[in-house]
Order: structure tokens, then sequence, then C-alpha cells
């Protein structure tokens, strides 16, 4: 199975896997210590672009590029311009409204900010984590605050939208310290915020250390009422939340993830990427070395396909639209179902509005602030 070559795709995300080290939680596809491989690499990215380009059927112009990794601010500034350079001579640029990459305190160099700008990159997404130094350093994070607070200076003002990344729940951040963070962060020239809960991913060095005892993780009931205290605190300090974990001072909210959130069609580039042309999701190879040899040979590789299916359309919208504070149509969620289910549906939205954990507004449902938490246990109760 292929990407379809007549999808509208209108975004692209680029794989850079590369990082100086691996970060205990991590599950992503990530490479430490092969640096040796960045040329090569580079070379197999553009290849695949404009392979990717050749092939699309009545292609649109572009309007949203998200370069993610692996760490990103590690791509040499000549490297990172030659990918830019094929961008504009390949695809149509002119409707582009946003272009994210992402760094990590400790990568970036002084002078990468200008590489950036002429690139006409547009947004940077720093992965700040936590201001305890201690607890990244134990989770094999290898970033300080003093490097934060520094980078976050640099960026504004040279770069219309700098967003953070946080992660709730990191085994030794304190209370205390959490909330020192949120009244800090607010008072930052930053335009948004992504909180992430804290996932544990089998296989991490993080799952074993916890399965080891070595590593306690905080009671979920004392994260979640941090998390509520979050929301509110942002949303005073001009962050409103448009989304479970995304907060955004008016006018910044992330124009490419709101693509996978409306499940629009997005091409992935790079070992590890997936991409989603409207009907099937798709996962590029995750071996480097096969990867980079296929692209060299002008052949796809791919490690995982699945045609998504009506009813998991249909689930992926109720998920994917109770997460966002703009909720989602009744009618997208019923459609197709059984009159039978439909009024198991209605039972089940009916109980849960009166425990108000889901509220109606027209023909639309969205959770209710005390519930922003439980999202993944109201999909499912939805989930006839």
């Amino acid at each position: 199975m292929r990407y379809n070559a007549q999808a509208q795709t209108e975004s692209l995300y680029i794989h850079w896997p590369f990082c100086p080290y691996k970060c205990h939680f991590c599950p992503f596809v990530a490479l430490a210590g092969q640096d040796a491989h960045m040329g090569r690499y580079h070379e197999s990215i553009k290849k695949e672009l404009i392979r990717f380009s050749e092939e699309q059927v009545n292609p649109v112009p572009l309007k949203t590029i998200y370069i993610g990794g692996g760490t990103p601010s590690t791509w040499p500034d000549e490297l990172l311009l030659d990918t830019f350079d094929t961008l504009k001579h390949t695809f149509d640029m002119r409707s582009i409204s946003e272009i994210t990459i992402e760094a990590n305190p400790g990568t970036v160099r002084l002078e990468q900010i200008a590489v950036w700008q002429k690139a006409g990159i547009t947004r940077i997404s720093v992965g700040v984590q936590s201001l305890n130094d201690v607890v990244l350093q134990n989770l094999n994070r290898k970033q300080s605050a003093a490097q934060v607070r520094q980078l976050i200076q640099q960026l504004a003002g040279n770069f219309s939208s700098v967003s953070i990344d946080i992660i709730i729940g990191l085994p030794g951040v304190s209370d205390q310290e959490w909330r020192e963070l949120i009244h800090e962060l607010i008072s930052w020239p930053i335009q948004h915020v992504s909180m992430y809960f804290l996932s544990v991913h089998e296989g991490t060095p993080l799952y074993f250390r916890v399965a080891r005892s070595q590593i306690t993780l905080p009671p979920d009931d004392e994260t979640v009422d941090l998390y509520y205290w979050s929301v509110a605190t942002l949303a005073s300090g001009g962050f409103e939340q448009y989304e479970t974990s995304s907060f955004a001072r008016p006018g910044w909210a992330s124009q490419h993830n709101q693509v996978y959130w409306d499940r629009k069609p997005f091409k992935g580039v790079g070992i590890g990427a997936w991409s989603f042309d409207g009907e099937a999701r798709i996962q590029n190879e995750k071996n480097i070395q096969i990867y980079m040899q296929a692209q060299e040979d002008g052949r796809d590789v791919i490690c995982s396909a699945e045609l998504v299916t009506e009813e998991a359309a249909r689930l992926e919208t109720l998920m994917l639209g109770l997460r966002r504070n703009k909720g989602v149509l009744i009618s997208d969620v019923i459609e197709g179902l059984t009159e039978e289910r439909q009024q198991l549906f209605f039972s089940r939205l009916e109980a849960l509005e009166e425990k108000k954990l889901i509220q109606k507004e027209g023909q639309k449902i969205k959770l209710t602030p005390m519930s922003l938490a439980l999202e993944n246990e109201v999909s499912a109760h939805l989930s006839v």
C-alpha cells in the first residue's frame, strides 16, 4: 500500500532522527551517536521529497511544514538550507502559513537563528519539559534551566511564534516546583504551550526503571489536580486552551497540528515518519540503513500500512473532536450506526451529561472543564 498520489496534500512532516543523546522517556525514532550518517540521510530526504512531488496528481500548494525528531536543531546549517532550497524548487510554497522546527536547549547555536530565518522557518518548538536540572539529568536529558531561559530570550523577536513543550508528572518534580514553572513561563515571550502527561512507553529505559522500582511516579490523582490547576493558571496568563494538551495566546494555535486533528492528508518524510492520505496510515521504514538504500534505489520502504475503516474513522473523529475545545458534531460520530447503536450512544451521552462530563452546544458535544483529563475514558464510553 502506497500513499495515494491523488490526495490533496497541504502539509509535510520531515523527520530528523539524530540526537546528541536519547532521553530515557523517549519512544520516538531517535538515533544517538550516529551523526556520521547525517549527510547521506539528508540526501535521502531530498530524494523522497522530490519523488513524492513528481508522483502527485494535481498537487495543491503547501500550507504547513513541521520538522520533528530526534533533535532537528542538530541539522547542519548548510544541509538544512539545501533542504529548503529543494522544497522551494519542488513544491508550490506560495501559500505557506507555518513552518515549525523543534529545538532542544543546549543544542542551538546563536548563528542558527539567522539560518532558520533565511530558510523561512516561522515557528520554533522548544523542548523545555522541566526546569529541574537534576530531574532532567536523571532521565538523560542534558540541558539546564539556564540554557532554556537563554534560548527563549534569543528566539524572542526573531520568530513570529515560539512554542514550548512541558511534561507534567515527571518523577522528582514537586508540586511547588511545577507551580513555579507555570507562573514563570507565563511571563516568557512565547505564544504557545504544549503540556503533556508523562507517558511511560514500553521498552524505554524509564519503563524498565519504573518496573524495577528504581523510579517512583507521582500518584495519578495528584498529577490530575496539578493539570487542572495549570489549565486555570495558563488561562489567567492569556493562554487559551484549544485542545486538551495545547494552549495558545489568541491567534497562535498550531496550524500543523490541526491538520492531524481534522484528519486531513499529510505526507511524512524520513525514517519512521507516518503519513495519512485520508484513507490509509502509512509508516516509513525505521532502520536508517535500509531507508537510505531504498531512497538511493528510487523506491519507498514501508514498514506499516493500514487502511482506516469507516468504523475506525468514526472513532478517530470522536476522539480527536472531544480533545478540542470546539467539540465534535454529533452527526459525524453517529453516521453509519444502526438505529440500535444510535440509541445506545444517546443513552450513554445522556448519562455523561448528567455526570457533567459532556456538554452539548447546539449540534456539537464537547468535554466539560471537569472531564478534560478524562478524554480517553469519555471517548471509550461513547464508542458504541
